[in-house]
Formats: structure tokens, sequence, C-alpha cells
């Protein structure tokens, strides 16, 4: 199977993904780069000023008292959910258009966000369990298959060969389930604060050892098809209440939306929408 980021879109669709790509070559290499190796990386998504106002928003929830509660987790790393009901700068970069650029291209129009968390990797944090992100709940599609979502994972700090850097088996996108990746396979991704890895949902990767004495910050939001279950209930998470701060693509995001042509995530045979207050 050949992975091609247009082949599930409609005509439409893709005439405007190929119309996008001849006007901007960035975005195309990023798309070849993807459809090849399973991942991208933008750097200076982020200034140093939006990368300290992120850290400085998280901050009351990163006290080094809540460690993941498995392998899986990380035992020597936190991880807070339901982030754009804590931190409100996170809405830049879920909504950021280079990325969404990119899981424009890779995903049926109305996608949504799936999950947004973010991830302090603590000194003697282990390695994490190789895996895809895009089969949550151990969906029956196996691979090989067109990715059924897109994850970003945003650096807060330098991702450096020692403090625990997201490691990726580039090409792995492309394999059956059966197939395992093999030590030579492996490749750190190395960047600096502010930079975005963006790769498709099912790329294999984890997040690396840390063996430094510094931990590692980052912030991974996922995207999934507009008809895929979310791994975070971001209706629940995030509720009219406080969905009402943030742009209509934002909520559109989170689920404050429906899927058209059709009604798919309609409330009462209504739009959404009319739960967010003064909307």
């Amino acid at each position: 199977m050949i992975f091609e980021p247009t082949a599930r879109l409609d005509k439409k669709s893709t005439a405007l993904t190929a119309a996008r790509r001849a006007a901007d070559p960035q975005l195309s290499a990023r798309l070849d780069e993807i459809a090849e190796r399973g991942f991208c990386i933008i750097k200076d998504a982020f200034s140093s000023e939006q990368v300290q106002l992120t850290k400085t928003q998280l901050a009351p929830w990163l006290q080094g008292k809540l460690m993941g509660r498995n392998n899986f987790e990380g035992e020597s790393s936190e991880r807070v959910y339901a982030l754009l009901a804590k931190a409100p700068v996170i809405a830049d970069m879920v909504t950021h258009p280079d990325v969404l650029a990119i899981v424009d291209a890779l995903l049926s129009p109305h996608y949504l966000l799936s999950a947004a968390l973010a991830i302090n990797v603590h000194p003697g944090e282990t390695s994490q369990p190789f895996h895809v992100d895009d089969n949550e709940g151990a969906m029956v599609l196996p691979k090989p298959r067109v990715a059924l979502g897109v994850s970003a994972i945003w650096a807060l700090d330098d991702f450096t060969t020692t403090n625990g850097a997201t490691e990726v088996v580039p090409g792995s996108h492309l394999w059956a389930d059966d197939r395992e990746p093999q030590q030579h396979e492996i490749e750190q991704v190395i960047m600096p604060a502010g930079s975005a890895l963006v790769f498709a949902g099912s790329l294999i990767h984890r997040g690396g050892a840390n063996v430094s004495a510094s931990s590692r910050l980052a912030v991974t939001p996922q995207y999934c098809m507009p008809w895929l279950r979310q791994i975070e209930n971001m209706v629940l998470a995030v509720p009219p209440s406080m969905a009402q701060q943030y742009s209509d693509r934002v909520r559109e995001l989170l689920g404050y939306s429906i899927v058209e042509p059709g009604f798919m995530g309609y409330v009462d045979g209504r739009h959404p929408r009319v739960l967010i207050p003064n909307d």
C-alpha cells in the first residue's frame, strides 16, 4: 500500500490540496516528507516569548506531585490533560496555521482535536513503549492503512540526545502491524524549543529515556477523523462555559461542530454551538 496524503479526500478537496501545494512549496515539501518518512519538523513555530508564556500558564499544573500511573504515562513524568481548560495559550498551538495546513491535507474536512496534553519528562524516566496514536481502543483496522489521525509534539524545552527526546521509526507508517522496529531503525528527534514535530498517527514512536539532570517539557495536540471518537472527551473537558472564550475554529475542533453535509454531532436536533453562552 502506498501512503497517499490525499487519497481519502473528495475531488474538490484534492484539487484544493493540489492548488495549495503549488502555491506553498514549503507545505508541499512537508507533505512529501510525511508521505515518505511519516513525519516532519517545523522549526521556530513558536517564539521564545510564546514558549515562556506557555510554560508560565502550565506551571501551576506541574508541581512534580502527580506522576504517571504506568510505564506508558511515565512513572517519572507528569501529564497534564484537558489543557484548553487550564492554559488558554494552547489554542495558539492547536490552531497554528502551519500545522493545520498539514492536517487539512491529511484528514477529512471537519476533523477534530482528539487530545491535548502536556508531558514533562523528569530525570530517570525510562523509554516509553513503542506505539501509534491513531488506534486508541484497539481498533480493528490493521496496518498498512491511511492514517486516521495526525499528531504534533511541541518542544517547550530543547529536545536533546539525553533528556527524553521523542524517538520515531521513519517509514513505519507504511508497515504492517506485525513488523517490529529494530534498534538501527530508531531515530531521535532533536529540535530546539519552539519547534513542532508533526507526524502521521500511524507512525511508530515513543518518548525517550531521560538520562540528563533536567526535565523535558512538551505539549502534544492530536487530531482525528471527524467520525472517530476523540481520545479525550473534549466537550466535557472544555464545557460550554469555557468554550465561549475561544474562536469558532477552536470550538469546532473541540467538537462544538457537525459534519457537513449531514448532521453528525447534533444536540437535541440542533447545532451544538447553541449550548455556548452568548454565541
